[in-house]
């Protein structure tokens, strides 16, 4: 039986996953070191990173808690030089980079024992000609590409690097542009590599409410602004969730909560509502479903 934990993107939010798995550990203590395969994208290659490389979720929620503020600190100078993010992105990069080189250090991919995907944009994959953008899952299992030699630091900022919060890294963006849900591309690596007896847990960072009332608007680029943008990350979200649905079964659980109201994924002064959400959750389905299929 192969093991999957794949997490979702979303910021401050990631907090959730943490939190989740942190209860369910009172309830089956070390299950988060069962998996075999960590996947993430965005906020979740953070978390991913940091199972693969050891860390407990209790460890993770407490980083998110501490951090949270100094990775998304913003000034008023930077937003008066950048226009707030019209002109440049609105945080810098670099306390996310400064506390991920703290605690993971010069770990390469090849130095992890467990394996791991993370999902990113390659804004110009020079392998073909002309170059083009594409999707780029960075992995730890044996192949030609050499990705086991990328430090761990450098692919996690590059697929939490998102257009208008965080700059560009390295040439690439945020993995949430291509795979919000790495669930299904965790899926696809698995039976690539040979493995067919598969068990996926897939983790949201919250279901922001969102919706349209209009019926028939004839809309343009102003009106649909950042509402195409959500619709197309929320969708391709849902869209892995229903292919792993329909290929794994019951072999696959999906935890998503709802959020009540829109909670960005900068928003770190609402880390406790957060947890208070992650503790509302009724862990019963999930631990059901690891009695019966792991």
């Amino acid at each position: 039986m192969y093991k999957i934990l794949a997490i979702d993107g979303g910021g401050i939010r990631g907090i959730i996953p943490a939190r989740v798995l942190e209860r369910l550990e009172t309830h089956v203590p070390g299950i988060v070191q069962e998996f075999d395969l960590y996947a993430g994208s965005s906020t979740g290659a953070v978390l991913a990173a940091g199972f693969a490389y050891g860390f407990d979720p209790r460890f993770m929620r407490q980083m998110y808690q501490g951090f949270g503020k100094q990775v998304f600190m913003d000034s008023i100078w930077d937003d008066l030089r950048d226009l707030k993010y019209i002109l440049g992105a609105d945080y810098s990069i670099d306390n996310l980079k400064a506390l991920l080189e703290r605690v993971i250090g010069e770990t390469t991919l090849g130095d992890l024992e467990k394996k791991i995907l993370i999902a990113t944009f390659n804004l110009k994959d020079e392998s073909h000609d002309p170059p083009r953008w594409k999707p780029k899952f960075f992995h730890n299992y044996p192949d030609s590409r050499g990705d086991s030699q990328e430090r761990l630091v450098d692919v996690v900022i590059r697929s939490a690097a998102a257009p208008i919060y965080f700059p560009i890294y390295q040439g690439y963006i945020d993995g949430g542009v291509s795979a919000i849900n790495p669930s299904m591309c965790a899926l696809a690596q698995a039976f690539n590599e040979g493995f067919l007896d598969i068990r996926l847990l897939s983790l949201g960072t919250g279901n922001n409410p969102r919706w349209l009332d209009e019926q028939n608007g004839d809309w343009g680029v102003y009106q649909w602004g950042l509402n195409l943008v959500n619709m197309v990350m929320d969708g391709g979200s849902e869209v892995a969730d229903y292919q792993c649905r329909q290929i794994l079964k019951d072999q696959y659980f999906r935890l998503q909560p709802q959020l009540l109201k829109p909670i960005g994924m900068d928003e770190w002064r609402s880390t406790g509502e957060l947890i208070e959400i992650a503790d509302a959750i009724d862990l019963e389905p999930i631990l059901a479903w690891f009695e019966a299929s792991l």
